[in-house]
């Protein structure tokens, strides 16, 4: 049985680079994306200077993770989140 394991697609790519925020995110549209899946992009992003922020269209490539990868995901996940989780005691004023 043989699988597809890369996926050509259109994407939305949605770069900033301000004070508030510095990020780069590329939305495969049409497809859904999955624990341990990757989104590789087909030709290189634009520069962005400081203070800018675009959004534009692109290719990408999503490249398919196993079941293996995808359980490891998975598991890493669930201890990663334990992370996010802050508890902090102020003595009563």
């Amino acid at each position: 049985m043989s699988r597809q394991r890369d996926i050509e697609v259109d994407c939305t790519l949605e770069i900033e680079q301000t004070a508030e925020s510095l990020h780069a995110h590329a939305i495969p549209e049409g497809v859904e994306i999955r624990p341990g899946d990757r989104v590789l992009l087909l030709a290189p992003p634009p520069r962005v200077g400081f203070g800018e922020r675009v959004s534009l269209a692109a290719r990408a490539r999503v490249r398919r993770a196993g079941p293996l990868l995808r359980g490891w995901t998975r598991l890493c996940g669930l201890f990663e989140l334990t992370e996010l989780y802050e508890v902090g005691f102020a003595p009563k004023e």
